[in-house]
């Protein structure tokens, strides 16, 4: 099940935000219930999510990379994979990040497989907004 998502956000420091967004290690913290398990550098690593859907809980991890980074314009493409600790699931997405002038955007897209994608679309496009609302509210604090 593919969804789309688009969320316009401000910073304060627009310098500052596109630190954080160019490194995995400090943009993987400001999505709710993610970490780095371990990381190859600014560009990749491995991170885990938790998340609500539903009444589940489910933990999700697999690698992150900026595939593209345009440090210019302030523009990064990142790529994830991930699986479901139970193997019963799978998430993979694309997001592409803009930061300019005092805000920017994120535009995500992101399919999701198996159980997770049977709590029906309308859930998971629910909790993918509310997660990106999120994420855009802790890189403007970053």
């Amino acid at each position: 099940m593919a969804t789309q998502l688009q969320e316009k956000f401000s910073v304060s420091n627009p310098d500052h935000a596109w630190g954080i967004v160019s490194d995995v290690s400090k943009l993987v913290p400001c999505v709710p219930g993610a970490k780095v398990i371990s990381a190859e550098g600014p560009t990749t690593a491995k991170a885990e999510i938790k998340v609500d859907m539903g009444s589940m809980a489910m933990t999700f991890s697999g690698p992150v990379e900026i595939v593209e980074q345009d440090d210019g314009s302030k523009r990064a493409v990142i790529k994830a994979q991930a699986k479901e600790a139970g193997g019963q699931s799978n998430a993979d997405g694309t997001v592409t990040i803009t930061i300019g002038g005092d805000g920017g955007t994120v535009d995500a897209t992101a399919n999701v497989s198996g159980k997770a994608a049977s709590m029906g679309e309308g859930t998971v496009q629910a909790v993918l907004q509310q997660l990106v609302k999120q994420f855009t509210g802790n890189l403007a604090k970053a």
